[in-house]
């Protein structure tokens, strides 16, 4: 490679001044070299060198790239040989000495003449193609700024030609043809192009037998020249001389760098000479060497093997407990395909649920409105026919106090008032043949009967949303609407795989998964009728009773124990709070009676019913109080007449004001009967603010004083819980009685005026009247108007009285 790049060299990039200052180096330095091999000192005489630091071929041709150190080397040998005797016997001898010569060696002047002959033959026989080039062109050169032009004139002349230039076949092609090289530019182009290529070949093909040498920096700067070593090699390995000069000294050679050299180190025959020692310690170094090597491949051996033991032991468990995660992994996959066909199923079914359920609660709204609606009717009737004729009805007598027309409302108000006595008359026969004729009060019945045409549309109605619901589910699975079923398919999930069971909080969602079922099985569940069925015997609550009570031991916050009382708190408190709102009758003792029932049960058998943070309670509670409220200022009315009409008792005036005062107590009872349940504010608003003082007492005032007073304030204090006056302090009642004590009060004191300047008879009847008023004060906590009571009336038995209260 590092002669390919030496003929490389362009011989037109050479400028015919660098030239003329190569062939003055060049006869510098071959004087230089006769003055050695004068001297005897050939190794002290170095190749010489071109720029690139590479050894010029002196066995180049003219028109090549050969230097011109070889040409004018040549002339000069040539002069020589002219001027000595040519022997024979010098020429053989030079001849058969070009294989022989020592690299580094000079060669004398019949070793160059022979080597000229030789190369003579060469041409002759074909083997060496001269290239023409133009003057100055094609040498390996070395400028220098310094040195001063010679003419090119003396370069033609001093230049020895070897042979005629041959014409290249693109000539003869083109004087076959008829072209002229000096009219065809493109063609000299070409021909020059062809021979250029041709020579570089040539040359590196004859490059690649010159030997390498490495050139080394001299010792000393003033040296111009160094010695080098060269391989043996045979001089008839080649034509060419294996070496070459090139001129050294200049600043710019210096300079350059010689990074495409290959180092040449010369070879040695000294050698370390080998003991037993020596072959120990080796030997030894390599012993230990292979005993860290082997200790390293033990560890790694032993850290494999432990490796390999986890891995079979990892195997085998997980071989052991593949067979469980693969049957949990099919479960789950199975309870997740069955979960969401069972949501997708409730997604479509759930609305026609609530529709159903909605019907059924618009039906009972639709009957107890109807109910109350008469109720109403029938105390208006009353009361505008026992009432005396206003002006408006004098002035329009077609018309009625509200402005409707007389004759219909007449017509109306006979028809109703014909049908409320028909059903009182009913109900009065009805006591009679059970024998409570006697206790009975008129006003204490709750006047709920339905005609049978009420009776019959209403029956028609429910069974036809009864058959509705049992056709919701016709075209489902059992296992997708039984409770059951559902129920199975989660208490297997629990009982094998808790841990997941628990994870995917099922406890929580099966309370909103049974929701619709449920409240399908509680369509027509009122309990405020009497055959109704307790929900705790229904076929849903024995179901899900024991869910989640195996005989496992109980996980400690585990869900599915309150899974009856969530339940509860989420399908029956939102039913009754939708029945206590809509369907029922305060008015009526028997219902009332029923939904405290069922409210107090609630209340002391399901935890979560009592927390005051529970919405669905605090929803039914305010329900209830809403219908009460509402109960009192609609449905409530006391009528006042003049103490001359009601003296006739059979007349119906005070029929009226006697139905009307003691539906009022029946009333106050019914709403006491929520003690326990409501606050006692609550009640004590409702019932002694809303209705004793505001209704009751106006009837007290306008009623007799005398035996009928005391049994109907006996009646009233008969409503009272009696552990509102229990845990009382000092002789004072509660502030909201105050009022019925000081009636109580003005009582007495009538009974006692009224009995003055009568018989010893109804003097008697009339302390006894005032001791039974002492008593019912004493059974309010009203001590200090008791006392107050006994002292105006002389009473000497209080103690006796207030004890026996």
């Amino acid at each position: 490679k590092e002669t390919e790049e030496v003929f490389k060299v362009k011989k037109s990039s050479y400028s015919k001044k660098i030239v003329k200052q190569l062939k003055k180096e060049y006869k510098e330095d071959l004087e230089k070299s006769k003055v050695r091999t004068e001297v005897n000192s050939p190794t002290d005489v170095e190749p010489p060198l071109d720029k690139t630091g590479q050894i010029k071929d002196i066995g180049q041709e003219d028109g090549t790239e050969n230097s011109e150190h070889g040409e004018e080397e040549m002339e000069v040998e040539s002069e020589k040989e002219e001027e000595k005797p040519k022997a024979g016997g010098a020429f053989s001898s030079a001849l058969s000495s070009l294989n022989v010569l020592r690299p580094g060696e000079i060669p004398d002047a019949a070793f160059i003449h022979a080597a000229r002959k030789k190369r003579q033959m060469a041409r002759e026989l074909g083997d060496f193609t001269p290239v023409d080039s133009e003057p100055g062109k094609g040498r390996l050169v070395r400028e220098d700024e310094n040195d001063a032009s010679d003419d090119e004139d003396d370069d033609e002349k001093r230049r020895i030609v070897f042979t005629v230039k041959e014409k290249s076949q693109r000539q003869k092609i083109a004087e076959e043809i008829g072209i002229e090289g000096s009219d065809d530019e493109a063609l000299v182009a070409g021909e020059q192009d062809e021979e250029l290529s041709r020579w570089e070949q040539e040359q590196i093909r004859k490059g690649i037998n010159i030997p390498q040498a490495c050139i080394y920096q001299p010792a000393e700067v003033n040296n111009l020249y160094y010695q080098n070593t060269y391989q043996t090699l045979s001089y008839g390995s080649s034509y060419g001389i294996p070496y070459t000069y090139a001129a050294y000294g200049s600043s710019e050679a210096k300079s350059q760098k010689t990074d495409n050299t290959v180092p040449f180190k010369t070879p040695s025959n000294e050698m370390t000479p080998v003991t037993i020692d020596l072959v120990k310690k080796q030997l030894k170094d390599r012993l230990d060497s292979m005993k860290e090597l082997h200790k390293a491949n033990r560890q790694q051996y032993e850290k494999h093997q432990q490796s390999r033991e986890d891995s079979t032991k990892a195997i085998e468990r997980l071989e052991g407990s593949s067979g469980g995660i693969g049957e949990q992994y099919k479960f789950l996959q199975e309870m997740r395909g069955y979960v969401q066909d069972l949501l997708e199923c409730f997604s479509e079914k759930v609305p026609l649920i609530n529709e159903l359920e909605s019907a059924m609660h618009q039906l009972y709204k639709q009957r107890a409105s109807r109910l109350v609606q008469r109720r109403q009717d029938d105390i208006k009737d009353e009361s505008s026919e026992f009432s005396s004729h206003s002006n408006k009805a004098l002035m329009a007598p077609n018309l009625e106090s509200f402005g409707r027309d007389r004759v219909i409302y007449q017509e109306q108000v006979k028809r109703r008032t014909a049908e409320r006595e028909a059903r009182r008359a009913r109900r009065r026969q009805a006591r009679e043949q059970t024998g409570k004729m006697a206790d009975h009060l008129e006003g204490l019945s709750s006047d709920d009967e339905e005609t049978s045409t009420d009776i019959t549309n209403f029956n028609m109605e429910r069974d036809r949303i009864l058959k509705e619901s049992s056709k919701v589910f016709e075209d489902v699975l059992e296992s997708f609407y039984s409770i059951d079923c559902i129920k199975s398919q989660f208490e297997a999930w629990r009982s094998k795989y808790f841990a997941s069971y628990k994870d995917a909080y099922i406890g929580l969602c099966l309370p909103k998964l049974f929701n619709p079922l449920i409240r399908l099985q509680l369509l027509i569940w009122t309990p405020l009728e009497g055959k109704c069925r307790d929900f705790e015997t229904m076929l849903w609550f024995e179901s899900l009773l024991f869910y989640g009570c195996e005989e496992q031991e109980q996980v400690k916050d585990d869900a599915d124990i309150s899974l009856l009382p969530t339940i509860v708190e989420r399908v029956v408190l939102p039913k009754l709070t939708v029945i206590s709102e809509n369907i029922w009758d305060p008015f009526s003792t028997t219902q009332t009676s029923r939904m405290v029932a069922i409210v107090q049960k609630l209340v002391d058998g399901y935890p979560s019913v009592v927390n005051a943070e529970n919405k669905n309670t605090q929803m039914l509670l305010k329900a209830l109080l809403l219908r009460m409220r509402r109960t009192l200022d609609d449905d409530v009315f006391m009528p006042l007449y003049p103490k001359n009409i009601l003296e006739n008792k059979n007349s119906g005036p005070y029929l009226f004001f006697q139905r009307q005062f003691w539906s009022s107590v029946k009333l106050l009872g019914n709403f006491l009967q929520w003690y326990g349940i409501l606050s006692n504010k609550t009640l004590q608003e409702l019932s002694i603010d809303g209705l004793l003082n505001r209704y009751i007492l106006m009837a007290f005032q306008n009623s007799e004083y005398g035996e009928d007073s005391i049994k109907k304030a006996q009646s009233v204090i008969a409503c009272f819980p009696k552990q509102w006056f229990a845990n009382l302090k000092g002789d004072k009642t509660i502030s909201q009685l105050e009022n019925f004590c000081r009636y109580l009060v003005h009582l007495a004191d009538t009974i006692y005026r009224n009995s003055i300047g009568c018989s010893d008879v109804e003097k008697r009847n009339a302390r006894e009247h005032i001791k039974q008023v002492i008593k019912l004060l004493a059974s309010i906590r009203a001590l200090d108007h008791a006392v107050t009571v006994a002292n105006d009336h002389n009473v000497k038995e209080l103690k006796i009285l207030i004890e026996g209260k």
